[in-house]
């Protein structure tokens, strides 16, 4: 047996590993009694045990594949969420952040023209049927008061 040649290292390095994971999993540890215990404490709560390997198996995939969903969810959206919701209740609480006294100035003059010309153009119409109920109002009394000539 030749040490030097490599397809020989990686061998006895496997064989040393796979001796050292039977060693370390076979000898009760810390480690190992708490992983048993918690598998134990598993099985017992989700009734495991009653059910055939079959049955375990299709449960715990379905149980695999339902908290790698929400875990990979979490990771995914929940921060942007967070972001968003904190953005929004900035928003409640402090309104819209204008970064300058010149620039809530110059929003604050755009409301005013805004709303100056909805007034103007609310204004106007109304005069506008003012002017017509009594351009109506005239003609109506006008027309009750000269008689009609029928030839």
């Amino acid at each position: 047996m030749d040490i030097s040649d490599r397809t020989t290292q990686y061998t006895l390095g496997i064989a040393t590993l796979a001796l050292l994971a039977a060693y370390f999993l076979l000898q009760p540890t810390g480690l190992v009694k708490w992983l048993q215990k918690k598998n134990y404490q598993y099985e017992v709560t989700f009734s495991l045990y009653m059910l055939t390997p079959t049955e375990k198996f299709v449960f715990n995939s379905i149980a695999f594949l339902s908290l790698s969903m929400l875990t990979l969810a979490t990771i995914m959206y929940l921060p942007d969420h967070v972001m968003t919701i904190s953005r929004r209740t900035y928003y409640y609480f402090a309104g819209d952040g204008c970064s300058s006294p010149r620039s809530a100035a110059e929003n604050l003059y755009g409301t005013a023209t805004r709303a100056a010309g909805w007034a103007q153009t609310a204004y106007q119409a109304a005069m506008n049927r003012t002017v017509v109920e009594g351009a109506q109002e005239v003609a109506t009394k006008a027309a009750e008061q000269v008689p009609l000539e029928v030839n």
